[in-house]
């Protein structure tokens, strides 16, 4: 088998499990949003609203659990196993706390809701859906700390099919909640945020059962969490987990801030925002389920002193995230019109959010470029410079170019979406080339000098 073949079949074993869960996660969001979209537009634009804010507290998240997964694969490639746990002590009990920090942040935004200048019909409807939407990052801020220690010790499929279970049980909550069936009473927008905090609590509980009866996994777990964290581990987990966290704080940030402007176009270009948004999410799962299985793969490689196999890791990762990248763009050009009516019966939405989606076909590929590219140099812990590649692709050029093609140039939403497409292309050329030279055969040393 050719080399790079063989390499990828590892990481494709990997991955798959790992693109499942996310791709589950994403169905939480996907299935919220359909259910909602039959009942109004309003309140769809209300969903994409709110998904906005959320996603500004969980991608700090994010940040903290994909940082124990590199802490984690680093030290089992080392095979240290009392290393591996007290990087998943450390890891848990911090996202135990940053889950309630989280949470009350989100809980502060409602007196402040005007601020972000929606309509006012979709303002009035957000703190019912809101509130549980802050309170489910509770459970999920370590519900996914105990899918990355699973996934970093190569063990991924149980906790998918656990995280599976939880999408089950939103789907069957939202249908008694959203519109009132089996006799219980019909919420519309509360109900569907109850049911995604209840299926979050009930997903964490079940990962923790797993986690604590597992034959493979228990030996790895501290024998004692009561010790006082020690602040060297803590600092070192926040090294990795803070420049992960503000690289995705800026990449969702800058469609974030799309958003509201697309906001100021009316209830419709939200709406059609957030289906096309939703689309490209779930897309983006598959790319980013293989980045997250280079970042293992490359760390287990790097804790192991076989750096040499992190050229074939990563060269084979490429070649077919580029793919799969070929196959979603071609779904959205020819696709984009169907995929909408899925959403909503609203003839105005669908038009606005056929056109997002051609738009949205042609970054694509950038976009399985970039986060490729920055899920191997995760790997080799260069976090820093690939932070301000981040920052400059995406609020230097995508939202200034976006906002003038919006309102200068009166493409808008359009236009929004086209300066979205421009700065992720620029940061799959800026992270590609940056791992390029980190994977020089006289660059190897990397790891511990990636702090440029």
């Amino acid at each position: 088998m050719h080399p790079l073949l063989r390499e990828n079949k590892k990481t494709f074993a990997l991955a798959t499990p790992i693109i499942a869960g996310q791709l589950g996660q994403m169905l939480l969001g996907l299935v919220d949003t359909l259910m909602i979209g039959r009942i109004g537009t309003v309140e769809l634009a209300v969903v994409a609203f709110v998904n906005v804010i959320f996603h500004f507290a969980f991608v700090l998240g994010i940040g903290l659990f994909a940082a124990v997964s590199i802490q984690v694969a680093h030290a089992y490639g080392e095979n240290r196993r009392e290393r591996v746990a007290e990087a998943f002590r450390h890891g848990f009990l911090v996202s135990c706390a940053s889950g309630f920090v989280f949470a009350g942040l989100l809980l502060g935004t409602i007196p402040f809701l005007d601020v972000f200048r929606q309509p006012e019909a979709v303002t009035a409807m957000t703190p019912d859906y809101l509130v549980w939407i802050a309170l489910s990052l509770i459970p999920m801020v370590p519900a996914m700390t105990i899918k990355s220690f699973a996934e970093a010790l190569n063990r991924p499929w149980t906790v998918f099919w656990l995280m599976m279970g939880g999408v089950l049980a939103n789907v069957v909550l939202n249908y008694l909640l959203i519109f009132g069936n089996w006799g219980f009473p019909a919420l519309g927008l509360e109900g569907a945020g109850i049911a995604t905090f209840l299926a979050r609590l009930g997903t964490v509980a079940a990962l923790w059962l797993y986690l604590r009866r597992s034959e493979v996994l228990s030996p790895h777990l501290p024998s004692v969490w009561r010790r006082p964290l020690r602040r060297a581990e803590v600092l070192d987990l926040f090294k990795i987990a803070g420049p992960i966290a503000g690289q995705l704080s800026m990449e969702f940030g800058a469609f974030a801030f799309g958003a509201l402007l697309i906001g100021q176009f009316g209830p419709a270009a939200l709406a059609a925002h957030q289906i096309t948004l939703t689309c490209c999410a779930t897309s983006f799962m598959l790319p980013l389920g293989f980045s997250m299985a280079l970042t293992i793969r490359v760390g287990h490689s790097v804790g192991g002193g076989h750096l040499a196999d992190c050229r074939r890791i990563v060269l084979s990762a490429h070649l077919c995230g580029l793919l799969i990248m070929c196959l979603c763009a071609l779904a959205f050009v020819f696709g984009g019109e169907l995929l909408a009516r899925a959403f909503t019966a609203d003839p105005e939405v669908i038009a606005i959010a056929a056109t997002l989606f051609t738009v949205a076909a042609f970054f694509q590929i950038g976009d399985g470029a970039q986060v490729l590219s920055n899920g191997a140099l995760r790997g080799l812990r260069d976090v820093n410079l690939p932070t301000l590649l981040i920052f400059i692709s995406f609020w230097l050029i995508s939202l200034p170019l976006g906002a003038f093609l919006a309102f200068r140039s009166d493409l808008g939403p359009t236009g929004i979406w086209a300066g979205l497409a421009a700065g992720i292309c620029t940061a799959a050329v800026a992270l590609t080339w940056r791992l390029a030279i980190a994977l020089r055969p006289t660059r190897t040393n990397l790891p511990a000098g990636s702090r440029a």
